[in-house]
């Protein structure tokens, strides 16, 4: 698995682009090129910035398989599949492995709420019957429950593991997942990258690299070689459109910036999600036009 799986870099959280109602695999493919142009570890379709909630399963099977064949090979894909019903976690990791996906992200269970004993056996389910690795992906403030650093390091150590996205915002949490086992750590949150980079974590699963992945492959590039100096100063030139993709939930200001770049011809979302207010279009404009790229 390590040899060609590897966590390390910048991981791009994939939007799904829809026109009409429809999703757009036109610009889905571009989006796919644009990244891996920049350099990109790996591609990350079918998450919370692909709206999975909102995708029909023929859907989330036709978005997989457009990365795959748009990638070819030079990066490789890792498709959201968690839901809160393991049996239909199962069903989406296997469809996702048949469309050509090499892990899957594995989002906790949300709003049902397991016990840790739960989540350890939804996750094993998912590895073991699903047939992909997972990236574990901890975000409490979406799923109403966390998965503890007592539990990853049961799982890690179970095999059938391959990264976790941490998405709670704490940076202490990476310091207590490293005494806890080896999992490589990729920040979920990208204010964090930078912080997370400095106490251990090998990358991140990024929403700001959908708009700008050569602006966030050089920030962890830098960081990764301990050019400290070198990496603050890009994490500090992205800070104003990092802020200004998370005005609104994610991801609407990804898709308004994708649509000002010209990248998605439409920033069409699906309710109840609607699209980015003035206030924000006008912040994510400022923002853009700082990094030359209005």
């Amino acid at each position: 698995m390590s040899a060609t799986l590897r966590a390390e870099g910048v991981w791009t959280a994939l939007a799904t682009p829809f026109r009409d109602g429809r999703v757009d695999h036109r610009a889905l493919g571009a989006l796919v090129e644009r990244q891996v142009a920049a350099g990109v570890a790996g591609l990350c379709p079918c998450g919370t910035t692909g709206e999975s909630p909102t995708l029909e399963e023929d859907e989330h099977r036709a978005v997989v398989e457009t990365v795959v064949a748009a990638a070819a090979g030079r990066v490789p894909v890792v498709a959201g599949t968690g839901t809160n019903d393991t049996r239909h976690a199962v069903a989406l990791t296997r469809q996702a492995r048949a469309a050509g996906a090499v892990g899957a992200l594995a989002v906790s269970p949300y709003y049902n709420r397991p016990t840790q004993e739960g989540l350890y056996r939804h996750f094993r389910a998912m590895a073991d019957d699903g047939g992909l690795p997972l990236m574990l992906y901890h975000i409490p403030a979406r799923t109403g429950g966390a998965i503890e650093v007592e539990t990853v390091a049961r799982l890690w150590q179970a095999g059938g593991v391959f990264a976790l996205k941490e998405a709670q915002g704490h940076v202490d949490r990476v310091t207590r997942l490293r005494e806890a086992c080896a999992v490589p750590i990729l920040a979920g949150d990208d204010a964090l990258t930078l912080p997370f980079l400095s106490l251990g974590a090998v990358g991140v699963v990024s929403v700001t690299s959908n708009v700008v992945p050569d602006e966030v492959v050089a920030l962890v590039r830098d960081a990764l070689a301990g050019r400290r100096a070198e990496a603050l100063a890009r994490h500090e030139r992205l800070a104003p459109l990092v802020r200004a993709l998370f005005l609104e939930t994610n991801p609407i200001p990804v898709k308004a910036a994708l649509r000002r770049l010209g990248v998605f011809p439409s920033d069409e979302l699906r309710l109840p999600l609607v699209p980015a207010t003035a206030p924000v279009v006008a912040a994510l404009d400022a923002a853009l036009a700082s990094l030359g790229r209005s």
